[in-house]
């Protein structure tokens, strides 16, 4: 049997937890940082620009996990004189370590996998 690998090489099993329906990503990596900040700032705007994204950006995101949601993850209240504000709700607390344990699940599968494979790697 020919070997697939080259020897010496270290190479790992590697990937990324999204949990989608059919239509549309409802929860993964990006989400659950923007739930983080939303929940540390109060506010999607604050959390889009910690993050890099424009506030349409993360309110759209925003839009879709509520409406995949069976209760919303977030709720925005709408601007005033001094400025709206958002917060995760307690579903969304929930979403968020749900999410994590689910992480932490599939980070021991693919070290699991990695040791596996290193084990079929011949050595130099």
């Amino acid at each position: 049997m020919t070997e697939l690998f080259s020897p010496g090489l270290n190479f790992r099993v590697n990937g990324r937890l999204w949990i989608e329906s059919e239509d549309d990503r409802f929860l993964g990596p990006g989400r659950i940082e923007l739930l983080h900040k939303i929940q540390e700032s109060g506010s999607i705007s604050k959390a889009a620009t910690a993050m890099g994204m424009s506030y349409r950006k993360a309110w759209d995101l925003v839009a879709s996990m509520n409406q995949q949601a069976a209760t919303p993850l977030v709720m925005a209240q709408i601007g005033g004189k001094k400025g709206g504000g958002a917060l995760v709700t307690e579903v969304g607390q929930q979403a968020i370590l749900r999410y994590s344990a689910l992480q932490e699940r599939f980070q021991a599968f693919l070290q699991t996998e990695s040791q596996n494979l290193s084990q079929t790697i011949p050595k130099k």
